[in-house]
């Protein structure tokens, strides 16, 4: 633990999944943490409600917005062999025609932070995030987290269509958030994802490493685009991810220990 005390934080949404973790590891590094309850309101006017605010102190240094990595793979014009990275937007047309809501909020809300924060000279770095996979500080799970256990206990309806995603350990999502916060060269979006995989990959991996576990066997197969993510930009500021082992074994731990699974043996044990 760094004793050196680095100043006063805030973040916003303070009892979330992602939003929690953060604050563990910011106050495990030295600062003081205020959080707030963050009420729910359409994402592109709580996300201006709260630069507002931000603008309104003359002593901010630097604002750390969590965006998503869906945010640069919702398209249909992009090359399968290049990696995406951070210059890439995904579609709004696209977003409207499929109804892929939960995109089109976080793009929109994404797109707005910047012309907000360029128009009022806010210095802001974006981090997108894949799908967040680790330890639950919350004791009543998120939707995130509820999803992951009920694939576990061999649900497919809320995995099925994920088709391919990206994965990343919700400790390094944190840690990420706080590098790009301190480090003075961090500018612009950052992708946060450790692997990109398909669903039969993913379970594949699961019921190989915890064979007691009644992982699904198969997921119907959607005709969905292959991709991979370019995270260069974040991994040249020196970030390094946990790996996949390491992010279900965390969470399959915090699971058991909330009492939500029974205690499980992985094959490297």
């Amino acid at each position: 633990m760094d004793s050196e005390y680095k100043g006063k934080v805030c973040v916003t949404g303070a009892a979330g999944y992602l939003a929690s973790w953060l604050i563990k590891r910011l106050l495990l590094s030295g600062y003081h943490v205020i959080g707030t309850a963050e009420i729910l309101e359409p994402a592109i006017e709580g996300t201006l409600n709260v630069l507002r605010s931000c603008k309104k102190n003359p002593n901010l240094r630097r604002v750390v917005l969590t965006s998503s990595s869906s945010t640069v793979r919702a398209r249909d014009d992009f090359d399968p062999n290049v990696p995406l990275d951070e210059s890439t937007w995904s579609s709004i047309e696209l977003c409207e025609s499929l109804q892929i809501w939960y995109v089109l909020s976080k793009t929109l809300a994404e797109k707005a932070a910047w012309e907000f924060c360029d128009e009022n000279k806010i210095d802001l770095v974006t981090v997108l995030p894949a799908f967040l996979i680790g330890p639950s500080l919350p004791p009543v799970l998120c939707s995130t987290a509820s999803d992951v256990l009920g694939l576990l206990k061999g649900e497919t309806e809320k995995f099925q269509w994920h088709g391919r995603m990206g994965y990343v350990h919700i400790d390094d999502v944190a840690r990420c958030h706080i590098l790009v916060y301190e480090e003075r060269s961090a500018c612009g979006r950052y992708i946060c994802s450790a692997v990109v995989m398909d669903n039969m990959e993913l379970v594949s991996f699961l019921s190989s490493r915890y064979p007691s576990l009644p992982v699904p066997r198969r997921f119907e197969h959607l005709d969905r685009p292959y991709y991979e993510y370019n995270t260069s930009k974040l991994k040249s500021l020196g970030f390094e991810f946990k790996s996949v082992e390491e992010m279900f074994d965390d969470c399959l731990a915090s699971l058991v220990e909330q009492g939500h699974l029974k205690p499980v043996k992985s094959s490297s044990s």
